[in-house]
């Protein structure tokens, strides 16, 4: 009778451990290349990036033009952030902005394509 309670202890617990591991593994770090120039690029592409759903975390450096994410993939993918960036006027390496959405930028922050 032992054995049994301590190899259903066990099993449980092998379960409840994988679950875990499952669960942490849902978001995924990511770097994307986004143009851009001053602090309202910066605004602009971190918000565009944060209001994609699953994005948990968006931070765009200046100097490297780097937008780093935390994205929860069961919810959407890097490209859905890209194509939504680029829809704020920033071309981004796998998601060109259009050109009317290029023009709608601030003039300080127009970007060499």
């Amino acid at each position: 009778m032992k054995n049994i309670i301590l190899v259903l202890l066990v099993t449980f617990l092998g379960f409840t451990l994988n679950a875990q591991e499952v669960k942490k593994n849902k978001n995924a770090k990511y770097t994307i290349e986004v143009n851009g120039n001053c602090e309202q690029c910066q605004k602009r592409i971190q918000k565009a990036a944060l209001s994609v759903p699953g994005v948990k975390s968006a931070v765009w450096s200046i100097e490297t033009h780097k937008l780093n994410l935390i994205l929860n993939e069961e919810k959407s993918t890097v490209l859905d952030v890209e194509k939504t960036i680029a829809k704020a006027g920033h071309d981004t390496d796998a998601v060109k902005a259009t050109d009317k959405d290029y023009d709608n930028l601030h003039t300080c922050c127009k970007y060499e394509r």
